[in-house]
C-alpha cells in the first residue's frame, strides 16, 4: 500500500475504534470480534487480545447479584444453596462467578449476568450498523452487512445463559469420560438464561499453569489444540473461547476447559472447503488455494488474485500450525504471527482489504487466533504440523496422547 493509503487506512481504524469505545455495553466483545479487520497505528496501544476482559471489569455488590438469582430461580438464594460466597471468584465481560454449595452439599460455580448488561448490550446491537460504513471503507471486499449479522448473533448468544448451559451439556456428554478432558457437568435445574450453576472444579489455574515445567506444559497444550482443533474436524463445531483463564489443570492431570457461550455449528460442505484450503497451503500449491477460496467466497472478483500472493499470506499466518518439526511457541512468536499475519498490516493489508470473509469463518478465525495465543501462554512444544496434518490430511496419529484419545473417541 502506498503512503497515503496506508494514512487513510489508519485514520479509518481510528475512526472505528472511536465508534466502538462509545459502545460502553457491546463495545468490547464487538472490537475482539473486529480486530481482526481494524489496523493498530504502530507504537500505540493495541486492542484488547482476544478473549481479555475489557477494561475496567469489576464486580457488582452481592445483593444486586441476589436479585438476579431470585428473579430468574424464583425462590430466595439461602432456598436454593446452603451456602454462597459473596466476593466472587471470577469476573467475566457480562457476569461473574461465585462459589457455592448445594443443598446436596455439591460445590458449584454460580456465573451469575450482571443487572442491566443485557438491555445494554442489546441497545448496542441495534446501533452497531454505525460502523458498517466504516468497515465497508476500511476493507472493501467485506460484505459488512452480513459480518455484522454474525457478529450481532454470536454476542447476543453469548447473553443467554440457557444456550451455554445447553452448549456445555452437549459437549460434557461428549467428552465424559475423556482420558485428557474434563469438562464441568451443568446443574440445569439451577441454571436460567441468566444464571448458570456448574460443578466447581479443584485445580490449577492461570498462573499455576504458567509456572509448571516444559514437560507438564507441553501435555497441555497438546491436550487444549487437540480439543478445539479436533471439535472443529472431528465434529464441525467451533468453540470460540479458548482463554488461559478458562483452563484449570485438575490433579488427576486432566485439562478442564471452562466458557463456551460462543458455539457454532459449521455445515459438511463448508467444513470441506476450510480443509482443502489447509491442505492446500501445506501442499504449496498456489492454484488450489486461489480455487479453494473462491469457492467458499473469499474472493469477490476471483481473477483479479494472484494465487500466489494469497499462498504467500496464509503460509505466513498459519505458520506457526503448518509448518512441521518440533517448535516451542513462545509470546514472541505469538506478536510476530499476529503481525504479520493477522491485524492488517504491510506487506498483506492491500490484499486483505479486497478479500471477503465469509460469515461461518469469522468464530473459526477468532478461535485459531486464541488458540495460538493460548499455547504462547503456554509456551507449549510440539510438532504442530504432524497434528494439523492428521485433521487436513488423515495423517497417521503421530502423538501417544492423541492414540489415547483416539482410542477413547473410537470407543464411543
Amino acid at each position: 500500500m502506498n503512503e497515503r493509503g496506508d494514512a487513510r487506512a489508519l485514520s479509518l481504524a481510528e475512526e472505528l475504534g472511536g465508534q466502538l469505545g462509545r459502545l460502553k455495553g457491546a463495545g468490547p466483545k464487538l472490537r475482539q470480534f473486529l480486530s481482526m479487520v481494524q489496523l493498530d497505528r504502530p507504537g500505540e496501544e493495541s486492542l484488547p487480545a482476544l478473549g481479555a476482559l475489557p477494561d475496567g471489569a469489576s464486580a457488582v455488590p452481592f445483593g444486586r447479584v441476589r436479585r438476579v438469582v431470585e428473579q430468574d430461580l424464583g425462590a430466595r438464594v439461602s432456598e436454593l444453596f446452603a451456602e454462597v460466597d459473596e466476593e466472587p471468584f471470577a469476573v467475566a465481560s457480562l457476569g461473574q462467578v461465585h462459589r457455592a454449595r448445594t443443598s446436596d452439599g455439591d460445590h458449584v460455580a454460580v456465573k451469575v449476568q450482571q443487572p442491566g448488561v443485557a438491555e445494554a448490550v442489546a441497545a448496542d446491537l441495534r446501533n452497531v450498523g454505525l460502523v458498517g460504513p466504516i468497515i465497508k471503507r476500511l476493507a472493501p471486499g467485506l460484505d459488512a452487512g452480513a459480518m455484522l449479522a454474525e457478529v450481532r448473533e454470536r454476542v447476543s448468544d453469548e447473553l443467554d445463559y440457557e444456550l451455554e448451559a445447553q452448549n456445555q451439556r452437549r459437549l460434557e456428554r461428549r467428552f465424559r469420560g475423556h482420558p485428557h478432558v474434563r469438562l464441568p457437568r451443568v446443574y440445569t435445574e439451577l441454571s436460567t438464561r441468566r444464571v448458570l450453576v456448574t460443578e466447581y472444579v479443584e485445580g490449577q489455574r492461570a498462573d499455576e499453569i504458567k509456572s509448571l515445567g516444559d514437560a507438564e506444559r507441553d501435555r497441555i497444550g497438546e491436550i487444549a489444540f487437540r480439543f478445539y482443533f479436533g471439535l472443529v474436524s472431528r465434529d464441525g463445531v467451533v468453540a470460540g473461547d479458548p482463554h488461559l483463564d478458562n483452563c484449570i489443570v485438575c490433579p488427576d492431570g486432566r485439562l478442564c476447559l471452562l466458557d463456551f457461550g460462543l458455539l457454532r455449528d459449521l455445515e459438511a460442505d463448508y467444513l470441506k472447503g476450510e480443509r482443502d484450503i489447509t491442505r492446500a497451503v501445506a501442499d504449496h500449491d498456489p492454484q488450489r488455494v486461489h480455487d479453494g477460496l473462491s469457492s467458499l467466497g473469499y474472493l469477490p472478483e476471483p481473477a483479479s488474485f494472484d494465487p500466489e500472493a494469497l499462498l504467500e499470506f496464509l503460509a505466513t499466518a498459519g505458520e506457526w500450525r503448518l509448518a512441521h518439526g518440533v517448535r516451542r511457541i513462545e509470546p514472541e512468536d505469538v506478536s510476530q504471527t499476529l503481525a504479520l499475519g493477522y491485524p492488517p498490516r504491510l506487506p498483506y493489508f492491500a490484499l486483505m482489504r479486497r478479500l471477503s470473509m465469509p460469515p461461518a469463518t469469522l468464530l473459526l478465525r477468532r478461535m485459531e487466533l486464541q488458540v495460538l495465543m493460548l499455547l504462547g501462554d503456554f509456551r507449549a512444544e510440539a510438532d504442530w504440523g504432524a497434528i494439523t496434518a492428521e485433521h487436513h490430511s488423515g495423517k497417521p496419529i503421530s502423538t501417544a496422547l492423541g492414540r489415547e484419545e483416539s482410542a477413547f473417541l473410537g470407543s464411543r
